[in-house]
Formats: C-alpha cells, structure tokens, sequence
C-alpha cells in the first residue's frame, strides 16, 4: 500500500478501501469541521429549508424549532459514525460488515450507493438552476454536464483536494450567508409575510423528519473523512468536529431558506433570494453558491466511489482495488448522476422530497444496529483485517440476526409512514404526523440489543473472542 505525502493536493490519491496506515493519517477535529461545514453550503440546503414554509405552510417559529431541532437530534447519530473513523480506519459502510457480514451489508451498500447518487445528482439540478436565473437563456444540461465536470476531477485527486476545495468553500458560502442574512432583514416583504402560515402538528414533523434524515444521510460517509484522522486522535474530536460543522451549516442555511421562503411567497427559493439581493450583489451570491455546490459536490462523488468499489469487491475474491479502479467507478457514477439529473430536473421538488422520505426510514434502522453494535455490545472492538476475508471471517457472510433486526425495523415503521404515496393507518389516526422514524429507531435498537444479549450466536457475538480493536476515548 502506498502512502503518499499529504501536502500534495494534486497528487492523486493511491488509498481505496483498505484500512489507512497509521502514518498515512493526518488531520485535526477543526479540518472535519470545515469540511461539513462547507459540504453543506449548497442552494440545495437553501432550497430544502424553504419547504417549511411554502409546502408545508408552516410559520416562521415552527419552523425554526423544527429546523433546529431536526438537525440537533439527527446529528448526534450521524456524529457518532464519524467518531468510528480514526479508531477502525476503514470507510463506513465497509465497517457495515462487522454487524451485517460480508455479502449481507451489500445491501445497506447498494443503499447507500442510490442515496449518494441521488444527493450528487440533486445538486446538479439546483446548481444548475441558480445559474439559469442568471442566464435564463443556457442550455441546462449543459450547465448540469460543466458542474458534474467540475466535481470529478476534483474526486479523481482524492482525499486531500476533496477536503481543501470543501473547506475553501466553508469561507466563500459563509460570508456570502452572512450577507444575504442582512438584506432578507432589511427585506420588507419578509417582516410583511412574518406572521404568515399555519402551525400543525404534520407540518412540524414533517420538517423535523427533513432535519433527521439531512444529518442521517451523512452518516454512511462520515467515516471516509475521519477514517484520516491519527488512531490517536480518539473519538471525541471526530464527533464534534463533525457534530457542530454539519448542523451548523445545514441549520443555517435552511433558516434562511425558510425566511426567504416567507419573503418571496412561493416563489422559487433561488430565484427569490436573487431578488432580494438585488441584481449585483444577487448574482454574486448565486454564482458562488453554484461553483461551491458543483465542487463540493466531490464529496458525494467520491464517497459514492468507495461504496460501489466495496459492493464489487464482496463478490470478487481476492480483487484489491486501487487508484485505477476508483478512477473508472468515479466516472461510471458521473454519468449515471448526470443522467438522472437531466431526467429528474422537471419533477424536482416532489421527486426530492419523496427521496428524503423513504431514505429515513432505510437509513433509521440500519443506523440503529450500527451503533448500538459499537457502542453498547463490541465497545468498538473489530477485527478490522476480517472485514475483507472471502468468508466474511468471524463476521460471516450473512450475518442473519442483524438482517432481521434491520427487516423489524423497517416494517415496524410501515403503520406509522406518511408520504405523499402512501399513509399508514397509525399515521392516518395521527392526522398525518410522521413518527416513523422514531419508531424504527427503538425498535431496531431494543430488539437488537435483546438478540445480543439472549442469542449472541444469531449475531456471531460468539466469534468475537479476539477483537483487535478497542474504543479510545
């Protein structure tokens, strides 16, 4: 395995799915933190917080709670996947083998594989769009092919730039918010429509489940990132590096979204947050969101890379995967993203918030035995060089417990669904709040923590005598 010097932002990086050597690793909690900071300073946080108060109608106080609140909940788990990283070393949904066995965490990988296409594609057409109401007249798939362009050759180079370029944007986006923060309070059509809007109980959950789910969907990649951190770092500067970067930024963003929302009055988020600033300082504002979105975009990109090279290599004996094979996957996903985003881009907003529904209630239970596996039942104790045995090692292949486990939890949550395509009869006699979610999450972690403890053997607890791995503090 090659290691490589890491001040080298353009030196393609040569680590895949392997465990990254301890003198490979670098960084600090603060560089974890300017990366989700900027990961989420897109006009797609921006677009997704307007829906509390235009499609879901809710008022300005509701949404705040429900925005803040959302991302306050949702980034506890999602933080506490990141704090696997400097400890295991390996990328996140790799670490799934540990709990669900080598071929039975491809399906949480073929998951995880459509919602970060679906993410990477998503922010394609946003970015795309905030170009076009500067330029009404370009080609839209033209801009969507320039952006996706733009993202890979920024993931080809790896780890290193991808982090740089994030953090770059950190800066950029974050004086450009502070800036449009100002002119939506000078804005009057803002203070007119303040009072604007209805509270209800499934409107507030509604946007609530949009805050858990933005933090949860981070959760299958936040290890790629921290998995760089020095085994020596611990825990604890992964998860607040990671914790107050992530809800920062996308509780920021969305709070403006929802103010602009409110200001504009239905109109479309960008659009209307370009004429509140006015046409210089608008088209600044937009343009920059656009750039720092497609770039960051990488993030998707890349992650995405590992998680397809991780389901090939479950089924290739023997294969290791390199820079080569990262490169031609990273490429294949490029155009199935472009693809979807030219499909996608005319039913946007009812596609997308269909998409956020259905991935909460996939990602809840899987996020559930994930973590009550390290936390609570192996204490972060892996043998991590099993995860890549043909047999799937003391881990199995089929690690059937942790399978039922996660089949309860999703079906625990079907009565209690609320989408726009279908409504559970718990849901119905809740006047159509949504606490799915929260359903899948108990269940799945209370029913998996009575199979490790009653029937240790369904979830190979049993072949866990040597662990390699200990939890650092």
């Amino acid at each position: 395995m090659s290691t490589h010097n890491y001040s080298q932002l353009f030196e393609i990086e040569q680590e895949s799915i392997a465990p990254i050597p301890e003198n490979a690793r670098h960084g600090k909690a603060k560089d974890l933190f300017t990366i989700w900071f900027g990961m989420n300073m897109t006009p797609l946080t921006v677009v997704t917080g307007a829906t509390a108060t235009t499609l879901l109608g809710l008022p300005l106080l509701g949404s705040l709670i429900a925005i803040l609140l959302g991302h306050a909940l949702g980034g506890v788990g999602m933080a506490l996947h990141a704090a696997q990283g400097p400890v295991l070393g390996v990328p996140q949904m790799l670490q799934a083998r540990g709990q669900f066995g080598s071929k039975g965490a491809s399906l949480i990988v073929a998951v995880a594989i459509l919602m970060f296409v679906g993410y990477f594609s998503s922010n394609l057409i946003v970015s795309s769009e905030s170009i076009m109401t500067l330029l009404p007249g370009a080609n839209k798939t033209f801009l969507i092919v320039a952006c996706a362009a733009l993202s890979f050759v920024i993931a080809a180079f790896g780890y290193n730039l991808v982090r740089k370029v994030t953090q770059l944007g950190a800066v950029i986006v974050g004086g450009l918010v502070v800036v449009s923060f100002i002119a939506l309070f000078l804005n009057g059509d803002f203070w007119g429509n303040i009072s604007a809007g209805a509270f209800t109980w499934p409107g507030f959950f509604a946007m609530l489940a949009i805050g858990i789910v933005w933090q949860l969907t981070y959760a299958p990649y936040v290890s790629d990132y921290s998995r760089y951190m020095p085994a020596s770092s611990g825990t604890k500067g992964a998860f607040w590096g990671t914790y107050l970067g992530c809800v920062i930024s996308s509780a920021l963003l969305m709070v403006l979204g929802a103010g602009v929302g409110l200001a504009v009055n239905g109109v479309d988020a960008m659009a209307g947050l370009h004429g509140i600033l006015g046409p210089v300082l608008g088209a600044l504002v937009l343009i920059g969101f656009a750039l720092v979105a497609a770039s960051g975009n990488a993030v998707n990109a890349y992650c995405s890379a590992l998680c397809a090279l991780t389901l090939v290599e479950t089924f290739r004996t023997g294969w290791h995967p390199g820079v080569k094979a990262r490169l031609m996957t990273s490429t294949i996903l490029h155009v199935l993203g472009v693809g979807l985003a030219v499909t996608a881009a005319s039913s946007f907003a009812s596609s997308y918030f269909s998409f956020l529904s259905v991935l909460l209630y996939v990602l809840i239970p899987w996020s559930a035995v994930n973590l009550v596996d390290y936390y609570i039942i192996r204490h972060g104790s892996y043998a991590v060089s099993e995860f890549y045995a043909a047999d799937g090692g003391r881990y199995g292949a089929w690690n059937t417990g942790a399978l039922l486990v996660f089949a309860v939890g999703v079906a625990a949550q079907i009565p209690f669904m609320a989408t726009a395509f279908y409504t559970g009869p718990l849901a119905a006699a809740l006047n159509g709040i949504d606490i799915a979610w929260f359903i899948g999450l108990t269940v799945s972690s209370v029913v998996y923590v009575a199979v490790a403890r009653f029937a240790p053997a369904l979830v190979r607890l049993d072949n866990n005598t040597e662990p390699t791995n200990s939890l650092r503090k």
